[in-house]
């Protein structure tokens, strides 16, 4: 098994804020290898959307983006958050596509190094 830092990013849906906003979170991943890296922060991600309802400003909800970064480490204890950071943005989709185009690039950057 291997340890992996897991850069992972949420889309915040929140009428009340003038800008989009982004939450970059970094994980502790532990897997047999990158793919299941991988894979894993995924599904971590995926099951880390979440909504809230606040009073006087509506639900507010985060909803998962993609991985964005996947780099192999030594660390303590598997899936514990060591970063978060909310973003905001003027255009929500070039944000988004550059999410994507990013995750896209390592897990061809991991498969042709296999």
């Amino acid at each position: 098994m291997s340890w992996y830092i897991a850069k992972i990013v949420f889309q915040i849906n929140d009428k009340g804020k003038p800008k989009p906003q982004f939450d970059e979170r970094l994980l502790l991943i532990e897997a047999e290898n990158f793919e299941d890296g991988f894979l894993k922060a995924r599904t971590l991600g995926i099951n880390a959307e979440d909504s809230v309802i606040r009073q006087n400003h509506g639900p507010v909800k985060w909803e998962f983006v993609n991985v964005v970064e996947l780099r192999d480490i030594k660390a303590l204890r598997d899936g514990l958050e060591i970063h978060s950071q909310v973003r905001e943005m003027e255009e929500t989709n070039h944000y988004i596509n550059y999410v994507h185009r990013r995750a896209a690039n390592m897990q061809l950057t991991a498969r042709l190094n296999f």
